[in-house]
């Protein structure tokens, strides 16, 4: 069973129709699932001890309904999340006419359990492929990280999920609560 799905008119051109567009609709969450399967680059935001936020970039694997991403056990997301396990992770694009941002919310458990790093380090490998699996990618070796801890390895179950839609000037403001 998937999320509860809901277009939060507030934000959608629904409260403002251009005339001749299309119906606003709220994103089918498999479209959203599709993007976050699909996207290269994420951004993860945490937050320090004293309340100020983090955000920076990272890659990122969508499997069997939960967001993995990785850091090193010194820098400073793993500090921040350390004592604030909450965080939100956004891909999308840049442009102002055409795409879907996707937000997810929710907590970050790190990943121990080797069966399942193994199942991670899988779906990184079959995401981005030679960035991972040749010698000269960037991110060559981060599976041996995972194995033995150089690397750690979160999961983020959403709690909420947010999709900002736009189609030719026809903005769309979804939300998904798990």
């Amino acid at each position: 069973m998937g999320p509860t799905t809901e277009l939060d008119a507030r934000y959608s051109s629904a409260t403002n129709p251009r005339p001749g567009a299309g119906e606003v609709t709220a994103t089918e969450w498999a479209e959203a699932q599709r993007r976050l399967e699909a996207a290269e680059i994420f951004w993860v935001s945490t937050v320090r001890a004293d309340g100020r936020l983090h955000v920076t970039p990272v890659i990122a694997a969508w499997h069997d309904g939960v967001l993995y991403f990785s850091t090193g056990p010194d820098e400073q997301k793993a500090r921040n999340l350390a004592h604030d396990a909450h965080c939100a992770l956004t891909t999308g694009g840049n442009s102002l006419t055409e795409g879907l941002d996707v937000v997810v919310e929710g907590t970050a458990r790190q990943v121990t359990d080797a069966a399942l790093l193994e199942d991670v380090i899988a779906a990184y490998e079959a995401k981005y492929g030679a960035h991972i699996t040749s010698p000269e990618g960037t991110f060559h070796g981060i599976g041996d990280g995972f194995r033995k801890g150089a690397v750690l390895v979160f999961a983020v179950v959403p709690a909420t999920a947010y999709g900002f839609g736009r189609d030719e000037g026809v903005y769309s403001h979804t939300r998904w609560s798990f």
